[in-house]
Order: C-alpha cells, then structure tokens, then sequence
C-alpha cells in the first residue's frame, strides 16, 4: 500500500501574521476555514509540492515554533537562497556538513559554502518561519537509486 505524506501541521502563535509569511514565499493557499466552535485550519502549499502545511487555531496543542528540521528540497540552493532573501527571509548561508553524511542539529558542524564536490543532498540553507518553526531548503540535482 503506498503511503504518500500529504501534511504536516506546525505551531504558529498568529495564524494571520504565519498565513502572510507562507503567502509571501508562493506558498498556494488552498484553504482558510473557521468553524463555528472557532477551530481555524490554514493550508498552504509549496510550489512543486505534493504535501502541504497545515495550521491554525485549535489544530495543534505543540508551542508554537517548536517544530524543526522541515525539509524543501531544490535543484539550485543559490537560487532559491537568493529568492528567499527577495522576500525578505532571513535565510542563512549556504553551507554543507564536516562530515558529509547529513546536516548536524542547530548550526553545529556548519561549514560555509556548498558541499565542495556539488554532490546531491550535501548543499543546504535555512531559516524559519516568524514563530521560529525551522526549514531546511536541501540542494537535489541527481536522486540516488530508488528515490
């Protein structure tokens, strides 16, 4: 049975100051419902993404940006860094990891610059959303087998 991740919900403390954040990257807003006992759900989504982010008011009891480690995977981490900055994110670096395997927690092991030999999955920026919820943009230009 295939199994395809289709949400995710992260903790905001402002739905419309988040909503505005998401809508300035080019996040599509695929809904904004509020129900009558007041339980608000925002969906946007990524551009070229099948799985969107979810929240609101009553759909998570996490504090908000408490959520870290979302990944959005690129083609050209400069690119969408530089895009990123338009829009007025503060967005780290490019860096890559000392030890090449995956990027460490918080910025431990960060080197400066992009995975020296350009290789898929090495090259990454971050930055978060205004509740301090943090994403990773991951450089993919070849999938390894299977992918």
């Amino acid at each position: 049975m295939d199994m395809r991740l289709e949400v995710v919900v992260i903790p905001v403390a402002d739905v419309d100051r988040a909503r505005g954040f998401y809508e300035t990257l080019g996040w599509r807003l695929d809904a904004d419902f509020v129900a009558e006992d007041g339980l608000r759900v925002v969906q946007l989504t990524p551009p070229g993404s099948a799985c969107a982010v979810i929240f609101g008011d009553g759909v998570s009891a996490a504090p908000p940006g408490s959520v870290e480690g979302l990944h959005l995977v690129v083609t050209d981490i400069e690119a969408a860094r530089k895009e990123l900055e338009g829009n007025g994110v503060q967005v780290s670096e490019v860096f890559h990891d000392a030890g090449g395997v995956f990027h460490h927690a918080g910025t431990a092991q960060r080197v400066h610059g992009p995975d020296p030999e350009r290789r898929s999955y090495n090259s990454f920026v971050s930055f978060s959303d205004p509740d301090g919820n943090g994403w990773i943009l991951q450089e993919i230009t070849e999938r390894l087998p299977g992918r």
